[in-house]
């Protein structure tokens, strides 16, 4: 439950070999490249190995087809070491002309049968007339149109008064007239805009139908059905084709993604004369695959240093926690990753978020089912915050059965502790108006546990970081765990047990001296590194660090009744369960466990998800802000997911 301690790594090779080294190198999924940028900038004579790739326009043309063949080319892993260019330009030009040649052919054919399926409707729809389409077409002076238009506009045209053409329905449906008009060659564009104008829609009779519509229809039906087979044929060819050409398309686009890749990670790559250089951290437990991994390349050479050995190379962050307290990394990213060789804040924000939600949200149902719905989230759907899920909901089951309650049901519970475990009553009553005031108590004497905790672990990193003005005279140090562990400890006993202890020494070592330490905190700091202790003069030092100081105060103040929410959370469940119990009364049996049902789901929902953004809370403002600060690098790699 640490960060993981990292080593330096230094790849170098003949300038020959850049091809080959970029391929294996993108395939690692444990080394961390730093950008050559930062050696260049302090090294003019540094060269950088960055170029646009010869790749990517063809590559652009393999998609291209891809889409055309509809093949999926995430599937695509099958690599060659080597490759042609011509060979694969030559290669997919072909396969672009063959699929171009068949599609066309697909879309003239698919046109066809959609022209004569629209005219089978219109058959459909006249079946009924006797007449034949020899003649109807023969007409050298008569324009005939044939098609469907909305009732409504069919009702209109019947009602319209107008010479210029005839109108015939042969049949209507819920929507549309079947129907036709005549007109003369005179009138052919006029008539045509009146009938556009009412949405008539045109259908084309192919020019192969003659006799009546019986027998236009058993034509037009024989048609329709060789053209499909003529269509599942070319498809059937175009399967072939697929299958014949797969595995080389494959492999020239995968190798070919896989080298325009290698150019996208060149900016890792320095130039040194004949020679270039990666520089990257790795962890300590992987130098030796490292190393392996480049032994088959002649000429590379792969140094090993500590983590600070270049100092213009900052090391990257890589948490390494339990099974428990990983998914709660999450949090900790959301605020910024600890620097490397720094605290990692996961185990404290595990133990403590766990604890403080199962407080606020205790109940033994409800947090049973939380656990249900986080395997689901975790398994199925890989959600980090499934897993988080499961530990609160475990946490809100055992406080759940502390406090008795079973969705919501604050007595079901009672029996398993008087029968079973033979205690006089269950060991917390939410509900009790006596148990009030010790629990706000409670929640005050937690949140003052884990301030001072925070502030403890801030002293030992400062102490470790050598930072000794920060460690002693801030707020967050020896002083103010002085004075605040001080100042808890004489309003506990006075209070507590009637011992008095704000006398006069007591009240000037815990309160004024650390008070005092921590406005002097500045110059105090500046006088362990031997600099002035007021550098923009005493007046300044004195106006801004009064109000600092002021401010201290306050927040001590803030911290410590902020943690008020948690006792109030506790009540506010047991109040809002009590509502859905009292409303299900409200409803009699009938639609009572309708109401038990929807009133678990929706303070599950609401309160749920309050409980957990205010637990998350304190953990970024009451604690975190106390000893943590963030600013890691995360450690990321280049490898190339097939």
């Amino acid at each position: 439950m640490a960060i993981a301690k990292m080593r330096l790594i230094n790849i170098i090779s003949p300038k020959s070999n850049l091809e080959e080294v970029l391929l294996k190198f993108s395939e690692l999924d444990n080394f961390h490249p730093e950008s050559a940028a930062k050696m260049i900038e302090k090294v003019s004579s540094l060269e950088s190995m960055n170029e646009d790739s010869p790749y990517t326009e063809l590559l652009q043309e393999y998609d291209s087809v891809a889409s055309l063949l509809g093949v999926e080319t995430e599937k695509m892993n099958s690599l060659n070491s080597t490759i042609d260019i011509k060979e694969a330009e030559s290669f997919i030009y072909h396969v672009k002309n063959r699929t171009l040649l068949i599609d066309n052919v697909n879309k003239e054919l698919e046109a066809l049968v959609q022209e004569n399926e629209d005219a089978l409707k219109i058959l459909d729809h006249i079946m009924t007339s006797d007449f034949s389409f020899d003649d109807l077409f023969s007409c050298e002076y008569v324009k005939v149109r044939i098609g469907r238009m909305p009732i409504n506009s069919a009702k209109q045209v019947e009602r319209r008064d107008n010479h210029m053409f005839a109108f015939i329905s042969f049949t209507e449906d819920r929507q549309y007239s079947w129907c036709a008009y005549l007109t003369t060659l005179e009138h052919e564009a006029e008539v045509d805009n009146i009938f556009s104008s009412l949405s008539f829609e045109r259908i084309r009779v192919p020019s192969f139908i003659h006799g009546t519509p019986d027998n236009a229809r058993e034509v037009l039906v024989e048609e329709i059905e060789n053209d499909k087979k003529h269509l599942n044929h070319v498809q059937m060819r175009k399967n072939e084709y697929i299958s014949h050409i797969n595995e080389q398309f494959g492999k020239y686009y995968a190798t070919l993604k896989h080298l325009d890749e290698t150019y996208s990670i060149r900016k890792y790559a320095i130039g040194l004369g004949d020679q270039f250089e990666i520089s990257g951290f790795v962890e300590e437990k992987d130098v030796g695959d490292i190393q392996k991994a480049f032994e088959s390349i002649e000429g590379v050479i792969v140094e090993n240093f500590p983590s600070d050995f270049d100092q213009r190379l900052t090391p990257p962050t890589k948490l390494k926690n339990n099974w428990f307290t990983k998914p709660f990394e999450m949090f900790v990213e959301m605020y910024g990753l600890p620097e490397y060789g720094q605290f990692d804040p996961t185990p404290f924000v595990a133990i403590t978020y766990t604890l403080l939600f199962g407080i606020m949200f205790g109940d033994l149902g409800q947090g049973l089912i939380l656990i249900l719905v986080g395997l689901i989230a975790s398994k199925k759907f890989k959600m980090k915050l499934g897993d988080i899920g499961v530990r609160i909901g475990l946490s809100s089951s055992l406080f759940g059965l502390l406090y008795g309650s079973f969705f919501g049901n604050e007595e079901i519970l009672t029996p398993f502790f008087t029968e079973i475990l033979h205690l006089h009553e269950k060991p917390i009553e939410v509900l009790d108006a006596n148990f009030t005031m010790p629990l706000l108590i409670s929640t005050i004497v937690l949140g003052a546990s884990l301030i001072l905790i925070s502030i403890s672990i801030n002293t030992f990193m400062n102490f470790k970081n050598k930072r000794l003005g920060e460690a002693l005279f801030s707020q967050n140090g020896v002083a103010g765990l002085v004075f605040y562990g001080g100042l808890l400890a004489g309003v506990g006993l006075q209070m507590g047990l009637g011992i008095p202890m704000f006398n006069p020494l007591y009240t000037f070592l815990v309160i004024c001296l650390p008070l005092f330490l921590i406005f002097t905190k500045e110059p105090l700091s500046h006088k362990l590194v031997h600099k002035p202790m007021f550098p923009d003069g005493f007046g300044g030092f004195f106006v801004e660090s009064f109000f600092e100081l002021l401010e201290v105060c306050l927040t001590f103040v803030a911290n410590t009744m902020s943690f008020l929410r948690i006792g109030g959370f506790v009540l506010s469940h047991a109040g809002m369960m009590l509502v859905v119990y009292v409303l299900a009364e409200m409803v009699g049996p009938t639609f009572a466990p309708i109401v038990l049902v929807f009133g678990n789901i929706f303070v599950m929902c609401l309160e749920g998800m309050i409980v957990g953004i205010q637990v998350l809370r304190l953990e970024f403002y009451e604690m975190f802000s106390r000893y943590y600060d963030g600013g890691g690098i995360e450690f990321r790699t280049v490898k190339i997911e097939e």
